[in-house]
């Protein structure tokens, strides 16, 4: 009985990791587990996002952000500090998709806004670069998990795909200006108040060689991604023994309950796909209704597995990708991009768990509804 109530406990904490749990052992009594399920799991997504968080932890016991903090810390607007965060996130979610680039810089917004007691701006900014490299990410056929995968299988080539997301992704760019210069309107001069960059930590000059091989990690797992290898498995393997040949300690760190979630995501869509009568409903259902469907089907499965299950059955693929990069603004499952900045935010916060959602789910709200029409009517042009 006690060992029930500390789990139920326990869960209550961890919001989004119950939801997944949930949602995995229903798609199970729905689907019978199988070893096609085990197959259809997204085990590559897994293993570099456990590198990345791994790496993450590194870079942060050692300090190696300390260059990019203490650029930002000289930026004395708030204003201008939130446009450097958020479009650090929007540029370089392009080229090293938009979990990594939420990965590396949300952790730095926590820690500048923490040391200059701003904490207050903290979700709305977080949110913002949510959206960020949900919109950044959307220009570039390997800015996100589900554009690799159209682009791979529709056989367009990149600049017809660059210049196809383009118009959605400069009208993001703007608003996203328009969003932060907003939430400064009553004083676009407020100070950042971070006057010296202590905060940004020392480089001890006996830890060089770990933050050398924490460098070299990094590059490794950018280019594991980028080059999409068939050899990930062994690079995840190595990255780990690396890692805790380094510092063992760092491996504790790693936010293991993040991967529980992104698993029990996953076993959720493989499921529901592999299930014949949801399959044929699907394959009448989708077809010429592919961007409200890739919106609605990634509320439920996020818009990874979604663009999995429902690629099958769509006519028109633009559509379909401009709804799955549409989806991480209506909801924080809608995106697993979004379930990342969540939980990287509630290790340092945990008793705002819900406050994270529902400022999220406004500010996001809010940047959909600006961008859906126009993103449903340039999407009936053919890719």
């Amino acid at each position: 009985m006690e060992t029930t109530q500390k789990i139920l406990s326990y869960l209550k904490k961890e919001p989004m990791l119950t939801v997944s749990v949930i949602a995995a052992l229903l798609s199970l009594w729905i689907t019978p587990p199988s070893r096609q399920l085990l197959s259809d799991i997204d085990w590559r997504t897994l293993g570099t996002l456990f590198m990345m968080l791994t790496v993450l932890e590194g870079f942060k016991s050692e300090n190696i952000f300390r260059p990019l903090l203490r650029l930002a810390g000289s930026i004395r607007s708030m204003a201008g500090l939130s446009l450097f965060l958020v479009f650090s996130v929007f540029f370089s979610s392009m080229f090293v998709t938009n979990d990594v680039s939420l990965i590396i810089f949300v952790p730095l917004t926590i820690i500048l806004f923490r040391a200059g007691n701003k904490e207050h701006f903290i979700l709305p900014i977080l949110t913002m670069e949510n959206i960020a490299a949900v919109r950044g990410s959307m220009l570039m056929p390997f800015g996100s998990p589900q554009n690799l995968f159209i682009y791979g299988q529709s056989g367009v080539s990149a600049g017809r795909f660059i210049a196809y997301m383009f118009p959605i992704w400069l009208l993001s760019a703007v608003l996203l200006a328009g969003f932060v210069l907003f939430l400064y309107r009553r004083n676009l001069r407020e100070r950042t108040r971070l006057g010296d960059t202590s905060f940004a930590g020392e480089w001890l000059p006996e830890r060089k060689v770990h933050r050398l091989v924490y460098l070299l990690i990094f590059a490794v797992v950018i280019a594991a991604i980028v080059t999409r290898t068939r050899f990930w498995p062994l690079i995840t393997v190595a990255v780990g023994i690396a890692v805790a040949i380094v510092d063992r300690r760092i491996l504790r760190k790693t936010d293991y309950i993040l991967l529980l979630t992104f698993l029990c995501f996953f076993v959720f869509s493989s499921s529901i796909a592999g299930n014949p009568g949801i399959s044929a409903f699907l394959g009448k259902a989708v077809s010429h209704h592919e961007y409200a469907w890739s919106i609605l089907l990634s509320q439920c499965i996020s818009n990874v597995p979604a663009a999995i299950v429902l690629y099958p059955f769509a006519q028109n693929r633009g559509a379909l990708l401009y709804g799955l990069d549409s989806a991480g603004l209506c909801s924080l499952i809608g995106s697993l991009a979004s379930v990342i900045n969540y939980r990287i935010y509630v290790r340092e916060y945990p008793q705002n768990g819900l406050k994270f959602i529902k400022v999220f789910t406004l500010i996001s709200l809010a940047f959909f509804a600006l961008v859906v029409l126009p993103g449903y009517y340039i999407s009936r042009l053919p890719l």
